[in-house]
């Protein structure tokens, strides 16, 4: 398979896309459980945040009376008990999507808000298909796109290829011209879908499937371009020509 002439690194995040989203049900909820309604703006400003920030989110909304170090723990009791009937699993696609990727010459790293010990836990077995180190914890860092592709990889913006399930992370995306595609949650009471399409997001996908060979080498055109994040209509006109590749 010919490598990727653009692209360098993929970072795919870890918990809704290469196994099954188990943060949406557990903050749905929470919320419920702290007497709040579960509404797309509230969603939109819990998700892909630190625990902490997430936790003062969540008291402003609902107006619980504990502290954001008991909100935080209260989040991971309550998702220990949601685990006992939805043990957290791989999604379809997911490894043969490492394996297309490397395939195409990519490094590939895995991110995500949880340690590496959930890492280690549920993708351990697949570790030889990433790239050292192999998982960050952006939980600190958040979102994580400059510490992953300017300070562990030193590449440039439009070398990396960012695959997440969080409409606020792809505004971020968006911001930087990042390449960018978005999975997002299914979940019944989740807004992803609506925000990433209201966002611009042009590679949004159902399945890991659909992130195929073409679709790749798409986006490595766009990125070699910088035309990832024009709106579709607007891709039929002359594109400006290809940027340098550094690195």
């Amino acid at each position: 398979m010919e490598p990727l002439r653009t692209l360098r690194l993929a970072a795919v995040n870890i918990d809704g896309v290469l196994l099954d989203d188990s943060f949406s049900p557990v903050l749905h909820r929470l919320v419920l459980k702290y007497g709040g309604t579960y509404t797309r703006e509230l969603e939109q400003r819990l998700f892909s945040q630190s625990r902490l920030a997430a936790a003062k989110v969540l008291l402003e909304e609902t107006g619980a009376g504990v502290s954001e170090q008991e909100a935080v723990a209260d989040y991971f009791a309550e998702r220990e008990h949601y685990l006992r009937d939805h043990p957290v699993h791989t999604l379809d696609g997911a490894e043969e999507l490492l394996h297309r990727l490397r395939a195409l010459g990519l490094d590939v790293i895995c991110y995500g808000g949880l340690g590496e010990d959930h890492f280690q836990r549920h993708l351990g077995a697949w570790e030889h298909l990433f790239t050292a180190p192999h998982y960050i914890c952006t939980d600190e860092i958040r979102p994580g796109i400059r510490e992953i592709v300017r300070d562990r990889f030193g590449l440039d913006y439009h070398q990396v290829l960012f695959i997440d399930d969080v409409a606020r992370f792809a505004a971020h995306a968006r911001d930087l011209d990042v390449p960018f595609v978005g999975r997002p949650s299914t979940f019944e009471h989740g807004f992803q879908p609506v925000l990433m399409r209201e966002l611009g997001v042009r590679h949004l996908v159902g399945g890991l499937a659909e992130i195929d060979e073409e679709r790749l080498r798409a986006l490595d055109r766009e990125a070699g371009s910088g035309t990832v994040w024009q709106p579709a209509g607007s891709l039929s006109g002359p594109l400006s020509g290809p940027r340098e590749v550094t690195g």
